[in-house]
């Protein structure tokens, strides 16, 4: 791709980002979400492959409709409230249909078909971008409409995520597409606190994009895509598979890494909100995504192919691994003792 042109859909990304975590009105957020949209599609069929190009028209219908759907919601609410004002959604069916059209956009259960198979057909760094700061914006929508949104719907919706994203990773190989499960799973761990307490919402989402950020560039660098070259990939970088391994399993929620702290907040805070049973239940499921988590760490460092393989080994990798891997990497596993300045934070 030319550099100028991707210049131009970086700096658009940025744009409509801040665009719509800045925003108070509707119609600001909506210019901000269609302008990321637009920035992101470029990147996602630049490979001109037919599986980029699939993902790309699948990833432009679904985002359409969701803003469609959003649009909807903000002119239902202006025609019952008078009101243009993104924290002033007091309408019942406006509030529904907010939801129903942020999840689509974030791809939590039920409208998660999406997001695999659009994970599968990008790039690496492409995938990192839906993954992380694509999700940003619909967030910061749900943050600020937080005290008007359905309690019960959003529990239903996050245990479901919770529960697919566990089961549809476990049967795959395509490394892409647990990552993207993992996401879905992770989506309904956010969701369920979100009413009871926004800001631990925001903090579960960065030290979730910390996490994915250092796997998603590590796999770049290793050129790692499923699991046959991730057992391979160890004799380029032995160094990073470690820290790979250790970055999946602080994903996986695993103390005393990083990655199980904002477990524990949320299943502390649910408790607080009499919510055990639901706590519990999310909590379980989490097993499921554990179980694939330990399954990639398994393979990035410890196992050996057991026969023969097509696969040529390589003993030096094209690119050095940069400094913000190291950086994401030590984020990824090391802020547990940290909590308490987090707590403090939140």
């Amino acid at each position: 791709m030319n550099p100028y042109a991707k210049l131009t859909f970086s700096l658009s990304l940025m744009l409509g980002t801040a665009i719509t975590i800045s925003s108070n009105h509707w119609v600001a957020a909506w210019t901000g979400l269609e302008i990321n949209t637009l920035a992101i599609i470029p990147l996602i069929s630049k490979s001109h492959h037919p599986r980029a190009i699939e993902a790309a028209i699948k990833y432009f219908l679904v985002q359409a409709a969701a803003s469609t759907l959003l649009l909807f919601s903000s002119m239902i609410n202006a025609w019952h409230t008078g009101q243009w004002d993104i924290t002033q959604l007091n309408h019942p069916t406006s509030s529904l249909l907010l939801t129903a059209a942020i999840a689509m956009k974030l791809g939590l259960v039920p409208f998660h078909f999406w997001f695999p198979e659009v994970l599968q057909g990008s790039p690496l760094i492409t995938a990192l971008l839906l993954s992380t700061v694509m999700k940003f914006p619909p967030i910061t929508i749900l943050f600020l409409t937080s005290h008007s949104l359905n309690p019960t719907l959003l529990a239903t919706m996050a245990i479901a995520s919770a529960a697919l994203g566990g089961w549809m990773g476990l049967n795959q190989t395509q490394i892409r597409k647990v990552l993207a499960f993992s996401s879905i799973s992770h989506l309904g761990w956010m969701s369920i606190v979100l009413i009871y307490n926004p800001k631990l919402t925001l903090a579960t989402f960065y030290i979730y994009c910390t996490m994915t950020g250092a796997i998603f560039l590590t796999l770049n660098t290793t050129k790692s895509f499923k699991l046959s070259t991730m057992m391979t990939s160890w004799t380029k970088t032995p160094v990073l598979n470690t820290t790979l391994m250790m970055t999946l399993l602080s994903l996986a929620g695993l103390p005393p890494l990083t990655g199980f702290l904002p477990k524990w907040l949320i299943i502390q805070e649910l408790s607080k909100q009499e919510m055990a049973v639901p706590a519990t239940i999310i909590a379980i499921l989490s097993l499921l995504s554990l179980f694939f988590y330990l399954r990639l760490a398994y393979y990035s460092t410890i196992t050996l192919p057991p026969n023969p393989t097509n696969l040529m080994k390589q003993w030096h990798t094209n690119k050095p691994a940069s400094t913000l891997i190291a950086t994401l990497s030590s984020m990824s596993t090391l802020l547990l003792p940290l909590s308490p300045m987090i707590l403090a934070l939140i």
